[in-house]
């Protein structure tokens, strides 16, 4: 796969701002190259937040809540099975027990027994529990025959989600999603987690209006469940506008100051990273898929246990047997991923044309019948990279289904594609959801090659062949005299950097001084700016061991990012390179 390398640019929309006059130059340029025009777009304090006032049906969710509360009836949760539904169903089960309710659960469906979302046969489960009202987070907005279902057995319903509505809404008593039509709340990356905060902050200013707070029962702060939406708004990978650069900031404070839940304090523990310096990436590549590991592995309902616990030495406990799922996803991911690489590597043999070998399909579907489900979604992320194609990775479900997990590259938007195939091929796929870079879908199996076949020409017809070289987008060249302890500190601080408002990255060419492999997968080394003389650390994950390390090589291009070395107290600056292009 070729890379192509560009430069950020800042556009005339942004050329004239209002940005601080102080604001170092380098961070400056940043900015203006992500959007960011004005001082008010950096705030990052808790009045910065956007009102839920402009939430579609959010008072009537209020309400809902505050009537079930006060009466004393019975809630139940019905979550996701990712980390966004994780942190949403913990901060659901906290927030409503701190406000006074009489009996507050969780239920978060199995994926390899359910699936996703609130299905009738999901009611049938809850419906062990008596309860009274079902509050939905992070699902929900397409459970048309689950709402139904519990309306039937005289349950209420609050669907909390944010994902994409289709034509039809189910007919709950209420609903609370941004991307619902008609909802005009501006914000429309906010996470599951983020939007039952929002319906929580309603709720409990409702309890407040009804005289609910009076001794000895307290109004609780809010702000202190702050650190659940920034880990659940990060795993999501939702764009960080400012509102949620706002909710991981604010979370993040409440971690580094030990003010945490018990559980992610744990999380950071058994993953290595100071809580006192924690940042967004350690979030998302660290303490997420740990929690995520429950839910591909085995039951989320482990990962929100950890969540809510209070006790540390609990929190510990659980947070070790994750740890102890995520290194046994990674060995299932890693199997599976060298059977997709070799499939990929027929494919391209059998579709090779009068010396032609890159046939590859334009849309790539891969399925095995013995790979695990809850990885099929890391699956086709990492074939998506390798690839940079649209990726549909496959595995057994119920009887005679097959469940798929799709990730999409810029320009094709999958859950849009899915719907095209859809309504071309009615009754082809049975069902599927998702967003514009990621969805799901279930299949009968012995449909699957007429879908990859259609999923193949979908992307042929909204493609062109130029999109499926990869670019790497990059803030320029580094100066030597920021090529620094200081500036890695620095950009460590200007985020909290994520999807849409992503972490600089700069490029540059360096004499590779020493390289070496670690893990038999990592290849660490030792350069030198082309023009400089200190030699700097830099290390790049997932090398090609076939291919590095090579002592003929003397000069590379890299694409890298600054990032902070500790080691025995001792603080320097490493490059973290995201690619490696040998010169000489």
């Amino acid at each position: 796969m070729s890379v192509t390398i560009t430069r950020r640019a800042i556009s005339d929309e942004t050329s004239s701002h209002s940005l601080a006059g102080n604001l170092p130059s380098l961070l400056k340029r940043i900015y203006l190259s992500r959007g960011v025009s004005d001082d008010k777009e950096l705030q990052r304090s808790l009045k910065n937040l956007e009102s839920w006032q402009s939430l579609k049906g959010i008072s009537e969710a209020a309400a809902l809540m505050a009537d079930a509360v006060i009466s004393g009836q019975r809630i139940l949760i019905v979550g996701d099975f990712d980390a966004d539904g994780a942190t949403s169903s913990a901060l659901g089960t906290l927030a409503l027990r701190a406000m006074g309710a009489a009996w507050v659960d969780f239920l978060v469906p199995n994926r390899f027994e359910y699936g996703y979302g609130l299905s009738p046969d999901i009611v049938e489960v809850a419906k062990n529990s008596r309860p009274d009202l079902l509050v939905t987070v992070d699902n929900g907005i397409s459970s048309i025959e689950g709402v139904k279902a519990a309306k039937e057995a005289g349950i209420k319903v609050l669907i909390t989600d944010h994902h994409l509505a289709g034509e039809v809404l189910p007919e709950a008593d209420a609903i609370v999603n941004p991307n619902q039509p008609g909802c005009e709340f501006p914000c429309k990356s906010t996470a599951g987690v983020g939007v039952i905060f929002y319906v929580l902050c309603a709720l409990r200013t409702e309890l407040d209006r009804r005289g609910w707070f009076v001794p000895p029962r307290e109004k609780p702060n809010m702000a202190s469940f702050l650190d659940l939406v920034a880990l659940g708004t990060v795993a999501d990978v939702v764009g960080l506008d400012s509102n949620n650069r706002i909710f991981v900031h604010q979370g993040i404070g409440r971690i580094r100051a030990g003010k945490a839940r018990p559980g992610i304090l744990a999380l950071a523990e058994v993953s290595r990273r100071d809580p006192a310096r924690l940042a967004a990436p350690d979030l998302g590549f660290a303490l997420a898929p740990r929690l995520n590991a429950a839910g591909r592995l085995d039951d989320m309902s482990l990962g929100i246990e950890l969540l809510i616990t209070e006790d540390p030495n609990h929190a510990r406990h659980l947070a070790s047997q994750l740890d102890g799922l995520n290194q046994e996803r990674r060995d299932i991911e890693d199997s599976m991923k060298e059977e997709a690489l070799r499939d990929l590597a027929r494919l391209k043999l059998d579709n090779t044309v009068d010396g032609n070998t890159n046939a590859l399909p334009w849309g790539v579907c891969l399925f095995q019948d013995d790979w695990h489900q809850g990885v099929i979604g890391i699956l086709a992320s990492r074939v998506k990279e390798k690839m940079h194609r649209p990726v549909i990775a496959f595995a057994p479900g119920n009887e005679s289904e097959i469940k798929g997990s799709a990730r999409s590259i810029p320009g094709f938007h999958i859950r849009d594609a899915l719907e095209a195939i859809s309504t071309k091929f009615p009754g082809l796929i049975l069902k599927f959801g998702g967003h514009a870079m990621a969805a799901g879908l279930s299949l009968k199996e012995k449909d699957y090659q007429t879908f990859s076949d259609a999923f193949d020409q979908e992307a042929r017809r909204l493609l062109v062949k130029a999109q499926l070289e990869a670019s790497l987008m990059t803030d320029g060249e580094l100066s030597l005299t920021d090529l620094n302890l200081d500036t890695a500190e620095m950009l460590r601080e200007a985020g909290p950097w994520g999807q849409n408002f992503p972490e600089p990255v700069f490029d540059g060419v360096f004499d590779l001084q020493e390289q070496r492999l670690l893990g038999g997968k990592h290849l660490k080394m030792m350069v030198v700016p082309e023009q400089g003389s200190d030699w700097i650390d830099g290390i790049c994950f997932n090398v090609d061991s076939r291919r590095w390390p090579d002592t003929s090589v003397r000069k590379v291009r890299l694409v890298y990012r600054l990032d902070v070395n500790e080691f025995r107290g001792r603080r320097s600056v490493q490059l973290m390179i995201e690619h490696l292009e040998p010169l000489s």
